[in-house]
């Protein structure tokens, strides 16, 4: 019977496609509606196709609505700060952050265009008011979306103020050693990250 919905299914599809248009610009991510949109073509002929069988879902299908653009930029942009094993900040309104991307420091104000960045070692700063706190991230990504809300996703941070700065000392000496002692280019690769990830630890304590 799947056999048979399959066949009809494509038949029914082929007949009722439209043209597919090669020119045109992609629609942006702030284009799209907010809730999915169901294809109203394909329902139809599943259900001539397998009558007794819901349509399968889309991924989209279990998905929240995508919050509304605002009309008007806020005077806030929310945050979330995640880990792997903890939520350092949940819909926090700050008035800024800046990012250490792979490309640079990047400054994350109200109404900042919708952006995906990959972050490398060294300091988020989170601005409220006259209020920074900061924190060391080792990598990660951060989703800036067009209703002024961060996702910023990391794999270890830890505040700034908590690090020991003798052993980043100590930790930045071994592995200059280690590097210098490598006869592999493993051993080289990973010496060469443990210098990048100390000497970022350095900088954030005495920048």
């Amino acid at each position: 019977m799947l056999r048979q919905a399959s066949r009809l299914l494509t038949r029914s599809i082929a007949t009722t496609q439209q043209p597919i248009r090669v020119m045109g610009a992609r629609p942006m991510s702030t284009s799209l509606p907010a809730t999915p949109v169901e294809d109203s073509a394909f329902l139809e002929s599943w259900k001539k196709a397998a009558p007794n069988i819901d349509p399968p879902k889309t991924p989209s299908a279990f998905m929240k609505p995508r919050p509304p653009t605002p009309s008007t930029i806020p005077s806030k942009i929310t945050v979330n700060f995640v880990l792997p094993y903890a939520s350092e900040l949940t819909s926090k309104e700050v008035d800024m952050v800046i990012i250490p991307a792979t490309t640079g420091q990047m400054g994350v104000l109200p109404g900042h265009v919708p952006t995906i960045a990959e972050l490398k070692p060294g300091v988020l700063s989170v601005h409220e008011g006259n209020d920074v706190k900061k924190y060391f991230l080792t990598s990660g990504f951060v989703f800036v979306h067009a209703n002024s809300v961060a996702d910023i996703v990391v794999v270890e941070a830890v505040p700034v103020d908590h690090i020991d700065q003798n052993l980043v000392q100590k930790g930045l000496a071994d592995f200059t050693q280690k590097l210098s002692s490598a006869t592999t280019e493993l051993e080289k690769a990973e010496a060469q990250i443990g210098i990048d990830v100390h000497s970022a630890l350095n900088s954030a304590l005495v920048g």
